[in-house]
């Protein structure tokens, strides 16, 4: 569900492919020139958050670090909250902890254990589904607070690493998709 008239391919114009990074062989989507021309990236975040608008979105969580920069907008687009998820460490307060596999690596999420309420309804965003990894340890710590994840929205998505398949429990958007 789009609201805006700029086309997949419009927003594919302004992403680029860093090929090599960060580790040899991944070929990485770099959203910088479309967070860079203001008309893009706004109506990107009207974009990404009207599958959610009926929703009652109590809160919207954000996962470190390019998933901030989409969070935090969607968050005010839907009035409501935002919860950062953030990587070990980083987090100054009582933290959950969630391990989590990406396509190169594994690591481990955090967020304040008091960053929603009970039966809040919480949308996920981040900026690229790829393995499902990230997204998939960023509902169960949503879930272990109590809070509802009503689904997950996503700039892109590498379809080819089949990530959507992890979190196929929940409605799932993602804007542009790579076959």
């Amino acid at each position: 569900m789009r609201v805006s008239e700029r086309s997949e391919e419009d927003y594919r114009r302004l992403i680029r492919d860093v090929e090599d990074f960060p580790h040899a062989g991944v070929a990485f989507k770099d959203i910088t020139p479309l967070l860079a021309d203001a008309g893009a990236f706004a109506e990107l975040v009207e974009d990404i958050a009207a599958p959610f608008r009926d929703s009652q979105v109590d809160a919207v969580v954000g996962i470190e670090a390019r998933g901030f920069i989409l969070a935090a907008p969607v968050a005010l687009a839907l009035r409501a909250g935002f919860v950062p998820v953030r990587k070990v460490g980083k987090l100054p307060w009582a933290v959950h902890s969630e391990s989590y596999d990406l396509e190169y690596g594994s690591g481990q999420l955090e967020v304040h254990q008091d960053a929603v309420a009970a039966n809040q309804r919480v949308l996920i965003v981040d900026d690229v589904l790829a393995t499902g990894g990230t997204a998939a340890a960023t509902a169960r710590l949503v879930q272990r607070m109590g809070a509802r994840p009503v689904g997950f929205s996503f700039a892109l998505e590498l379809c080819f690493l089949e990530g959507r398949a992890r979190i196929a429990d929940l409605p799932t958007f993602s804007l542009v998709s790579y076959r």
